[in-house]
Parts: structure tokens; C-alpha cells; sequence
């Protein structure tokens, strides 16, 4: 994320970057304890000395928009605040400097695999809205044997208590004539315990379940269980444009002046 150092002063308001071009040639401005010179760039927590100041290098990150991928293990719950005491999804993630992780949806405690998160409420609600119909793909392990009947008529829809549902797509994994069938099966909506109750409407029972996508975010083969993996930029951006937002501006760099208290690190650098 590192920039030219004249427009992160700039960013910061001190000067056209003209002006601090002069500043820079003339000496007058330390990046970690090193003279700069036209052409340096700065990145995140690098120390600056400007004009004799101590400056910290920030990122003006209020508004940027952040998705992580976590990969749910069994056992835990979705949600900040268990009554029970129970380790919830939220116990790994990374800090945030503003505002809260966001579950898109949830995973109940037996369910495991894709579970997105977001800073962002507004994309978080259009990523959850049944008009947005981002497709959930999962995993799915049941016991006993399952007959074209009841994949038939999953695909085609069955009666809940809470309405019509059905699978946008169910494919057989292994053999159909084996206990323990494995399915790869799809839906468009994030009903309570959708594909667990659509199995046993058939009388059948799940013994695994796995989420492995959503939308167009597929859980990575190489990221463990408990681990989070942050999307990059441009894949956030296609997601919110899928979305239906808008595009936000990237986030900038910019300095703030650093505490007496926590000078002294920022001068033994500047004496290196």
C-alpha cells in the first residue's frame, strides 16, 4: 500500500505536492530515521520527521470496505454473545481500527466450511436480501439411501413450515445405493437451517454439512480450519457491484502527529 511520500503529505493537507517536492529535496523530511529523497514512498506505521515534527503514517480507513473469508470449524457459533459461553466465530477474527465484523448470514453450531464477514453493513444487508439471490453451494452428507424420488422432488420443491423451498441444484458426490451419501447441492436463500430441514422433510438426516460457497466466493482448498483469508480489493469491488452498490473510493494514506509520550522509538530511528 506504500505511496510517494509527497502525496501522502498531501493527502494530510501540509502542502501542494510541489511544495513538498522542495521540502523533500531540501532535506527537510526523515522517513525511519533515513533522509528522504524525491522518489521515496512511505507505507503504513513508517515514521515520519517533518520539518522537525514526529508523524506516524496512517490509513484513513473509515469508509473502506473489507470482506474475509473464515473457515467455520464445528463447535462454534455465530453470533458476538453467547449466553452459554460457547466459542463464537468471532473469537479469531483480525481487530478492527473502526466499526465491527459483520457475519453475512449465519452457520448454526454443527455447520462448517465458507462463512463471509464484512465492515460494512450496507453490503452485508444487500448480500443477505432474497433479491440479491447469491447462491449458497454446500457439501452435504445423509444418511441412508436416497432414492430419484427425493431428489426429485427437492429439485422441484416441497412444502416447509415456513413455505416452498428447494434445491437450485443437488448432485450426487458418490454411489446413491451406499449409506452415507455425499450430495453437492446449491439454494438462493439463507432460510434457518434451510438444507438440514429440506433433507428431513424427505426423512432424511444430515451427518455433515459443509458450506463451500457463496455467491462467487469459493471457500480456498488451502485455508484451514479456524483461519481467515481477507479478499483483495478488486474481488470486494466485483461482489458490491454484484451487490448492487456502489464502488467506494480506496482507501489513503496519511500522517498524524505522534503522542510526546511515544516519541522517544521515533527518535532513536531518526539517529540510526
Amino acid at each position: 500500500m506504500a505511496e510517494r511520500l509527497q502525496k501522502i503529505l498531501a493527502n494530510t493537507g501540509l502542502g501542494s505536492r510541489r511544495e513538498l517536492e522542495t521540502w523533500i529535496a531540501a532535506g527537510e523530511i526523515k522517513i525511519n530515521g533515513q533522509v528522504a529523497k524525491l522518489g521515496d514512498r512511505a507505507d503504513l506505521n513508517d515514521d515520519l520527521v517533518v520539518k522537525g515534527r514526529f508523524y506516524k503514517v496512517v490509513t484513513d480507513d473509515q469508509d473502506l470496505r473489507r470482506v474475509i473469508v473464515y473457515h467455520k470449524p464445528l463447535g462454534e457459533v455465530t453470533t458476538r454473545d453467547d449466553p452459554e459461553g460457547r466459542r463464537t466465530v468471532f473469537d479469531r477474527l483480525p481487530r478492527l481500527h473502526h466499526g465491527r465484523w459483520i457475519a453475512v448470514g449465519r452457520l448454526d453450531i454443527n455447520t462448517l466450511g465458507l462463512l463471509l464477514l464484512t465492515n460494512d453493513g450496507e453490503l452485508a444487508n444487500a448480500l443477505m436480501h432474497p433479491s440479491s439471490e447469491f447462491e449458497r453451494q454446500y457439501a452435504v452428507r445423509v444418511n441412508g439411501r436416497v432414492s430419484p424420488e427425493i431428489i426429485e422432488r427437492l429439485a422441484t420443491g416441497v412444502e416447509l413450515e415456513d413455505g416452498p423451498a428447494k434445491f437450485e441444484k443437488i448432485v450426487a458426490e458418490a454411489d446413491t445405493e451406499h449409506a452415507n451419501q455425499w450430495f453437492r447441492v446449491s439454494l438462493k436463500e439463507g432460510r434457518n437451517r434451510m438444507v438440514r430441514r429440506l433433507w428431513e422433510s424427505q426423512d432424511m438426516q444430515v451427518s455433515r454439512l459443509i458450506r463451500t460457497r457463496f455467491g462467487p466466493v469459493t471457500l480456498p482448498r488451502w485455508l484451514a480450519r479456524g483461519k481467515v483469508f481477507e479478499l483483495p480489493p478488486k474481488d470486494i469491488e466485483d461482489i458490491a457491484k454484484a451487490a448492487g452498490l456502489e464502488p467506494r473510493p480506496p482507501a489513503k494514506l496519511r500522517i498524524i502527529p505522534v503522542h510526546p509520550r511515544h516519541r522517544r522509538k521515533a527518535q532513536q530511528r531518526s539517529r540510526k
